[in-house]
């Protein structure tokens, strides 16, 4: 025994570190092995070494920890008398309690450590997820999870298998979840408080600021994808209980609680004591109804951190579908939302799916909606990653019959003078956005052919406005849908369509030539058919339709240029060059013929 002891921690074989995890379990005489077998509990040590000395450490602590005292950090920690902090067993229990805070630092330590392999990471966290199942009485210990959670997001580096195994094995349980929740939220609270504190601090050194910053977009992001990865509550018949990972789950009574817990027991779960019903078993609904709450806590939490670019836009992609039903009121997002949406460019695109289920489904009013809709309208937006759900919710947005006319034909002229300089695949988009448009809204059809007297006598007396014909009284660059002078316009940039380069696009156009006034006789365009749309999908659609007439290009007579004068009606193409091309041809022509004339003499 004494020269196993006597041997340095690194170099002990792995027969003698299991002799000693054997001795520990055997006798309290041998409890100094302990600060032996908790050496080997690092980074650095062979996972060998460290996987033995876990397992004796495991099954040691696991049978006393219910008899130990609280933490030292614990705000609730009873005082002991003079008298008791004498007792022998006091001192012993108070000693191993550190041993213990001490187990858990160093198990921590070797979970977000980039040195440990993950075969050893997955069973230190299988053994770590086993105190906080037992490690309170039975109950959920909630401060050694949260210690956990926090140096995740805290460490200097990516911890991306951790996270990815804790979301896989664990999330599933509905007390972990609970839990994690009540963690991201403290956590939230803490980094805006440290953003704030070094907003104000801000004249410091420079490369410092930066690496707080650098630091701070790293915990963020790691938040980003726990939050992200716990899964919604399932749907429950109010009857069948919900998975736990704590073997107790919620306590059936007060009573029970205080024979199985001791007081100081019970003041180390803090998080779930608030939680619980007196005298009563939560019920699946209550659980549900407490679950939401605090998720929408997290997420709110979370959503007034300063997200870095690339994660506010996974949040804007996924709010609509992942946070907003789940939410205990979806319309405390508004500010944020608002905010996102008067950005602009693919922020404003992402963030409109969730501000349109706000405004339609849960009564938000925004009044300047259309108009920053209307300035999201540009050439880019075609080729925008997002576009097709775009496209589906402007015409879900331009679907109401009690839009002002002024108001669809700004969006439908805006559309029309897009489509002269955007791809195939955006004017197929185009031309059923503008369909649609003048199937609901027959007011507008007047811009489908306008001549250039069909002015009112207000537009003719108008003495700003021009006089020439085929001008266009649209203004392209104006932001603000009434000052646009739409429903002074046409729509003549589809007409151009017709003699489009594309088949598609000029086939489909002519659906605008029929009479859309009459709602019977036509139907709207289901603009998911196009909103996905791209050079591919147009060559695959042309390739597979089965035509019955085959055009053959041939000419009967051999062409002089290269476009007809009738495609040019009123233009003269001459070529400035074409002179001097004639006058050195003539130079060329006499010195050839001066030439012969010297020769022949």
């Amino acid at each position: 025994m004494t020269s196993i002891l006597a041997k340095k921690p690194k170099k002990m074989k792995l027969k003698e570190l299991k002799t000693l995890g054997q001795q520990l379990l055997s006798s309290r005489a041998h409890i100094n092995n302990l600060p032996l077998l908790l050496g080997f509990i690092s980074p650095s040590s062979p996972p060998p070494h460290v996987l033995e000395s876990l397992l004796s450490l495991q099954s040691f602590f696991t049978t006393v920890l219910a008899d130990l005292p609280p933490s030292q950090s614990s705000k609730k920690r009873p005082r002991i008398d003079d008298s008791a902090k004498q007792d022998p067993e006091v001192i012993y229990r108070t000693w191993l309690r550190s041993k213990f805070d001490e187990f858990v630092t160093l198990l921590i330590e070797v979970l977000i450590s980039p040195d440990t392999e993950d075969a050893l990471r997955e069973i230190v966290l299988d053994s770590f997820m086993e105190f906080v199942k037992l490690g309170n009485g039975g109950s959920f210990y909630s401060s050694i999870y949260h210690k956990l959670l926090r140096c995740i997001v805290n460490s200097p580096t990516p911890v991306d298998f951790l996270s990815e195994l804790l979301a896989l094995k664990y999330f599933k349980y509905i007390d972990v979840r609970y839990f994690t929740f009540i963690s991201l939220e403290k956590l939230s609270k803490a980094l805006d408080t440290k953003d704030t504190a070094g907003d104000e601090t801000a004249g410091g050194d420079g490369d410092s600021r930066s690496q707080s910053r650098e630091s701070m977009e790293l915990s963020i992001c790691k938040m980003h994808y726990i939050i992200s990865h716990i899964p919604p509550l399932e749907g429950n018949d109010g009857k069948s209980e919900y998975e736990m990972w704590s073997g107790s789950g919620l306590p059936s009574n007060e009573e029970h609680d205080k024979k199985k817990l001791s007081k100081a027991q019970k003041a180390e779960d803090k998080g779930w004591k608030a939680e619980k019903q007196t005298n009563t078993v939560l019920s699946p609904a209550s659980i549900a109804k407490k679950m939401k709450l605090k998720f929408t806590k997290a997420w709110i939490s979370f959503l007034r951190l300063p997200i870095p670019v690339n994660v506010y836009k996974e949040v804007l992609a996924t709010l609509h579908q992942a946070v907003i039903p789940h939410l205990s009121n979806p319309i405390i997002l508004c500010d944020f939302l608002t905010k996102s949406y008067d950005i602009g460019g693919v922020v404003s695109v992402m963030a409109l799916s969730s501000l349109f289920i706000l405004m339609t489904q849960h009564g938000l009013e925004y009044p300047n909606f259309y108009e920053k809709l209307y300035a999201l309208l540009s050439p880019s937006i075609f080729m925008a990653k997002h576009r097709a759900k775009f496209f589906q919710l402007l015409d879900s947005c331009l679907k109401s019959p009690l839009l002002p006319a002024y108001l669809a034909a700004a969006f439908a002229k805006k559309l029309s003078r897009l489509s002269i300089c955007v791809p195939p695949s955006g004017e197929l988009v185009i031309i059923a956005l503008i369909h649609n448009l003048l199937r609901r809204h027959p007011s507008i059809n007047c811009l489908v052919h306008k001549e250039d007297g069909d002015e009112n006598e207000e537009d003719k007396n108008d003495s700003g406005s021009e006089k020439r014909p085929g001008f266009d009284h649209f203004n392209s660059e104006e932001s603000n849908p009434i000052k646009s002078n739409a429903m002074r316009s046409s729509l003549w940039e589809i007409d151009t369509l017709r003699h489009h380069y594309c088949p598609p696009v000029s086939r489909f156009v002519l659906s605008l030539e029929n009479d859309l006034t009459v709602r019977s006789k036509t139907t709207e365009m289901d603009i998911k058919d196009f909103s996905s749309g791209s050079y591919a999908t147009i060559f695959g659609d042309e390739i597979r339709r089965r035509v019955k007439q085959v055009p053959l290009a041939f000419y009967k007579a051999t062409p002089t240029s290269l476009f007809p004068e009738s495609d040019f009606c009123g233009w003269t193409l001459k070529y400035e060059g074409s002179n001097e091309i004639k006058e050195q041809k003539t130079v060329e022509e006499d010195d050839a013929s001066t030439k012969r004339q010297r020769i022949e003499c």
